[in-house]
């Protein structure tokens, strides 16, 4: 059984009711329900939302004890070195997702600073995302 922490970043409690032409009608709890019904079975997922920078730094500290994180830091992915620094401080496994085709996008957001610390980057597949991460992630640590 692996422990996998699941992180969402700022504006992600909107998914469902903002910009539903890049982000898709889905809700954040509905990708959870989801992820749940697929690998809650047979592993243990944890779910975390902030809109705060400190608070998701505590959430990744508090990941210690997981095999895994599944992170989506939003806006967070292009600017916040303090939060690359934590997911690198517990040393676990990392794959960033991303709902929207971020190279498709504005130019700002074709950088991240989280994708080189992560075994893995998924962009673009909607809500679908989550769970191939969540796949990657298993198959790295097994």
């Amino acid at each position: 059984m692996a422990k996998i922490k699941v992180i969402h970043g700022p504006n992600l409690n909107l998914l469902g009711t903002r910009e539903p032409g890049i982000y898709g009608h889905f809700t954040l709890q509905g990708i959870e329900e989801q992820l749940q019904n697929i690998f809650g079975k047979e592993h243990e997922l944890d779910f975390f939302q902030s809109n705060c920078e400190g608070a998701l730094i505590d959430a990744i500290h508090e990941a210690v004890h997981a095999d895994g994180l599944i992170l989506n830091l939003a806006a967070y992915t292009h600017t916040s070195y303090a939060l690359r620094d934590a997911v690198t401080s517990i040393v676990k496994p990392a794959v960033e997702v991303h709902l929207s085709n971020v190279f498709a996008r504005e130019d700002f957001r074709h950088v991240s600073v989280i994708a080189p610390i992560c075994i893995g980057t998924i962009s673009g597949f909607g809500g679908l995302g989550y769970e191939l991460a969540v796949r990657a992630l298993l198959d790295h640590l097994s």
